[in-house]
């Protein structure tokens, strides 16, 4: 497998720095334009029956307008939070609690909104990755190894090979013809664990067993469109996929920004280099220290 060079996160996300203020300005006209779209609805609704409820009860008309009136006010201030959020990192009065109903309801508008100016799907939902990365770095705290899952997509896997990873990962042979040799290293490296998902019935199977606090997951646009809105109010950070051959075959990862996340969410704590050495281990150190102060004696002699 060719070696991918990269060294850091910001040479890897390049272009997405590079197109990040395209990016949410996409993702905030999209959003301004479905929350306008709604209202506007909304007031259809609540102009057009007025008329005639008054002669179903006199209070009619007036509570109608009230729920309708409440309604508005809603989504405008959903869309209003979420824009803020995104250009300030700043969320308005119990907005944080709202953050999943907001992005659930309006990832569909949004499609719905990008259909009719032509807008692919696959940039809607690059563009509602960003944002909600963004949204999770700013709200969750740091977790231990434990607390943490890298979830996997299947196709990162040798299309020839025939070990099945999706039962246990161990059943991998660690040939290092596909990424998922590299991706053992690195969950062992940081202690945490590494699952391989076929699908979303499967990646939520493993989401229940583990009961993670944060999923680092690494799929295309619309597998981590599609996973963020399923497992909220569990925060997932996503990384896109790599795809030199098409959708769903040898693709790759960037290994590099997976582990930069690793230690962007991990407490520090537990970085492997700030990890206490075990009383064993540290006695076998000084006794191969010994060892070979003794060997460099017996030369001597």
């Amino acid at each position: 497998m060719k070696e991918l060079k990269l060294t850091t996160v910001e040479e890897f996300d390049r272009e997405d720095v590079e197109v990040g203020k395209a990016k949410k300005r996409l993702f905030i006209g999209l959003v301004a334009s479905a929350g306008t779209f709604v209202i506007l609805f909304l007031l259809l609704i609540l102009i057009l029956p007025v008329i005639g409820l008054a002669n179903v009860h006199p209070w009619a008309p007036y509570i109608f307008s009230v729920l309708i009136g409440s309604l508005i006010l809603l989504v405008a201030w959903a869309t209003a939070g979420l824009i803020l959020n995104i250009l300030f990192g700043r969320s308005l009065f119990l907005f944080a609690k709202m953050r999943g109903l907001t992005i659930r309801l309006f990832l569909p508008l949004m499609t719905l909104v990008g259909r009719l100016f032509n807008i692919p799907k696959d940039r809607i939902r690059s563009s509602f990755v960003k944002v909600n990365n963004d949204l999770v770095e700013s709200q969750v705290k740091r977790f231990k190894p434990r607390e943490l899952l890298l979830l996997m997509p299947h196709c990162l896997q040798r299309s020839k090979c025939k070990m099945r990873l999706t039962y246990s990962i161990n059943n991998c042979k660690r040939c290092g013809k596909c990424p998922i040799d590299k991706l053992i290293d690195l969950s062992e490296h940081y202690g945490i664990h590494l699952a391989i998902a076929t699908g979303g019935t499967i990646a939520r199977r493993i989401v229940v067993q583990r009961r993670p606090k944060l999923i680092l997951a690494v799929a295309c646009e619309r597998d981590l469109a599609s996973g963020i809105q399923d497992t909220y109010p569990l925060p997932v950070y996503g990384i896109l996929n790599f795809r030199p051959n098409g959708p769903c075959l040898d693709t790759n990862l960037p290994l590099d920004v997976l582990e930069e996340a690793i230690r962007r969410f991990m407490d520090p704590r537990h970085y492997p280099e700030n990890r206490p050495v075990s009383l064993n281990k540290m006695r076998l150190i000084k006794s191969g220290d010994h060892s070979r102060e003794e060997q460099q004696t017996k030369n001597i002699g």
